[in-house]
């Protein structure tokens, strides 16, 4: 990890503002992510947005934008709260779409289930409505650089 991007982090995690974070990855900026901080945890959003409709008809979020949405949510979310000292590289990602994303606002949360020195699994619950209905779950596993040790 550069200094600058360490420090674009850091930044963003004293100001609980993590646009700037998000700005670096072309694929967050193209589908819209936002990231807010609320205590000791992060609070995704995806904003209602005509460009990512896959179904037209209903219309209902393309299922490829609810797994980037959600895949990209753990990977902040394991960059911001490990100190892991570079960005962490996707190993596995297992969705389970349980019922569909409508055209409104999405909202995920993160959980760190585990992390070693090498690997961190996430979960990550997708919703709408409220969070007790979610819209779909996600376990991810990442390879993570081994913080140096003095």
């Amino acid at each position: 990890m550069t200094h600058r991007f360490k420090t674009r982090i850091e930044q963003a995690h004293a100001r609980g503002d993590y646009t700037a974070l998000l700005d670096l990855i072309p694929y967050a900026k193209l589908i819209g992510i936002e990231c807010t901080r609320l205590g000791d945890e992060l609070l995704f959003r995806l904003p209602a947005s005509q460009d990512n409709i896959g179904n037209p008809i209903l219309p209902a979020l393309h299922g490829g934008v609810i797994a980037g949405f959600m895949e990209l949510s753990a990977a902040l979310h394991l960059l911001v709260f490990t100190g892991a000292p570079g960005v962490p590289k996707i190993i596995d990602f297992s969705l389970d779409y349980l019922r569909a994303g409508q055209f409104r606002d999405t909202y995920a949360k993160c959980q760190v289930w585990r992390q070693g020195r090498r690997v961190a699994n996430v979960a990550v619950t997708a919703w709408q409505s409220t969070a007790a209905e979610p819209i779909a779950t996600a376990r991810a596993h990442f390879k993570i650089e081994e913080v140096e040790r003095s």
